[in-house]
């Protein structure tokens, strides 16, 4: 069953993330990072104290606040203030967070002051075309002669 859900998240487009709900969300982002070589533990999901994914590999781990939303609002402050303060809870090195949207400039500012690493709607959809399992569409070409 996770096996399945997981080779159908990554061969999913940008337009079916935004359909995810938080939950799914988190759990579409596993694959994703596994390809990656990262080991992922999702947290749960009440009193997770700001951390949706906890990221293992060579010995660091790092904590993601996975944020998804079906409209175009732009995340705050407030999802970087979170992993900020998840970091010592979770012993991680880094934090980051990853969302099928775009963020303020408060939260940029924020995240560049206390190196948490952004991941907006287009660097997910490069992570989502660099490590999905997505069939080659072939194109065809017509060789037309006057």
């Amino acid at each position: 069953m996770v096996i399945l859900r997981n080779r159908r998240y990554l061969s999913s487009h940008i337009e079916d993330v935004d359909c995810l709900n938080g939950h799914e969300f988190e759990h579409f982002l596993v694959p994703l990072f596994e390809k990656q070589g990262y080991r992922t533990e999702v947290t749960k999901s009440a009193g997770d104290f700001g951390a949706d994914l906890i990221l293992s590999r060579k010995g660091q781990r790092s904590i993601v606040q996975a944020k998804c939303y079906g409209d175009g609002k732009k995340i705050g402050v407030r999802a970087v203030q979170e992993v900020v303060g998840a970091l010592a809870i979770y012993k991680a090195s880094k934090g980051m967070v990853v969302t099928n949207r775009y963020f303020t400039k408060q939260a940029e500012h924020l995240a560049m002051a206390n190196n948490v690493a952004l991941i907006d709607r287009d660097e997910l959809v490069s992570l989502m075309y660099k490590y999905g399992e997505r069939p080659i569409r072939a194109k065809v070409i017509l060789n037309e002669e006057s």
